[in-house]
């Protein structure tokens, strides 16, 4: 499989458009799939992604401020739409944290997206909310991307595997080849995904 750097334009803008609507989309029906927040063992509190997003704040609001409420209606091509897709990049990149979350005990669901790899296992991957998240362009708003870096090495996983993630969750800005994140966990579990018993 091939990663595409995060400026490249290779792809073509349909692939984008799709790709930002995916996004906007995706993480709400992941979270709106998880229960109310609740602690657990540990003391570590259950997160939905949209939980991550501060309330009011909009991803699409760059298109919504400019009349486009369907992305696919944009041409390829057009300097316009690559000047429109840039500004979206730049808001995406530096989509606002919940400052509440900063030092908060948490357990997250998500897809693992491998940074840093060790004979042990990873050492530090991204989290995301929907799968190929970061594996294709663009990636999702930095504040539905997570650094987490484990206590210790987590191994026998791959990319795109599920996983609960277990840690101190902080507002700390990153940047990396895959895509540029809101916050930092500094896991202490990193468990194969299950989905709750009902």
């Amino acid at each position: 499989m091939t990663i595409a750097p995060k400026n490249s334009r290779h792809q073509g803008l349909a692939l984008s458009r799709r790709l930002l609507l995916g996004a906007a989309l995706a993480a709400p029906l992941w979270a709106s799939a998880q229960q109310a927040p609740k602690a657990g063992p540990g003391g570590f509190t259950e997160l939905r992604w949209d939980e991550l997003v501060p309330k009011g704040w909009d991803p699409m609001k760059g298109l919504r401020d400019k009349g486009i409420s369907n992305p696919a209606s944009l041409m390829d091509g057009d300097p316009k739409t690559q000047a429109l897709m840039d500004q979206m990049r730049e808001t995406w990149d530096n989509a606002p944290t919940e400052p509440t979350l900063d030092g908060a005990r948490v357990k997250l669901p998500g897809y693992l997206v491998p940074l840093e790899e060790s004979a042990a296992g990873h050492t530090e991957f991204l989290l995301v909310p929907y799968f190929g998240a970061c594996i294709h362009t663009p990636p999702p708003p930095a504040n539905q991307i997570v650094l987490v870096v484990p206590a210790k090495p987590a191994p026998g996983l791959r990319s795109m595997d599920t996983v609960w993630v277990s840690g101190v969750l902080r507002t700390v800005r990153g940047n990396s080849a895959m895509g540029s994140t809101g916050y930092r966990l500094d896991a202490t579990r990193v468990d194969p995904y299950k989905a709750a018993s009902r």
